[in-house]
């Protein structure tokens, strides 16, 4: 299967105010003792998350080997990345022959983390590579104000990962604050 693109064709996805969101829930982790949504601290705020990945500098992306790689026996791959939050979706580049790269052309199902574990954000979502420029334009934006670099000079795919489900937590009140948003 061939990574996914998005293009200035396809129909804009809304994009959420800072703390409208999707509808919060708390996640199925039987044995955690995880409170009722209307338990303990709350259920986490949208703009909690939006927060928390502008603040992180390093990522984690988990993708997975193609079947032929290792028949009967598929296996994640992690490594870390740089990317931005914006508009209620994650943006990165990769190389397109990268173990990254090759695995989300195969498979474009993927996961990213922020590097926080006191304060968890995992994203769910599918990798598509971008081509809109204007789009294009806002990420580069984003990358430059953080990293002062533009990921479109080294000529290798961007990608958007717009979330199909997003958990996060405080460890410290994890049983209490504990959320799940599904889109």
């Amino acid at each position: 299967m061939p990574a996914l693109r998005v293009s200035s064709t396809q129909p804009p996805r809304k994009t959420l105010k800072a703390d409208a969101g999707p509808k919060a829930s708390r996640p199925f982790a039987p044995g955690y003792g995880i409170v009722g949504a209307q338990d303990g601290a709350g259920l986490l705020p949208w703009g909690w998350v939006a927060r928390k990945m502008n603040r992180c500098r390093t990522f984690w992306l988990a993708t997975v080997h193609p079947a032929q790689a290792s028949p009967g026996h598929p296996r994640p791959h992690v490594m870390p990345i740089w990317g931005v939050w914006h508009d209620d979706a994650f943006f990165f580049s990769t190389g397109r022959k990268s173990r990254k790269g090759q695995n989300l052309a195969a498979n474009p199902a993927c996961t990213v983390a922020n590097d926080d574990g006191a304060e968890a954000v995992i994203v769910e979502g599918l990798a598509r590579q971008l081509d809109s420029s204007k789009k294009l334009q806002q990420v580069a934006a984003a990358y430059k104000k953080k990293y002062k670099m533009d990921p479109r000079g080294m000529n290798e795919p961007i990608f958007e990962v717009r979330p199909s489900r997003v958990f996060a937590f405080i460890e410290k009140s994890f049983p209490k604050s504990a959320t799940r948003w599904t889109f």
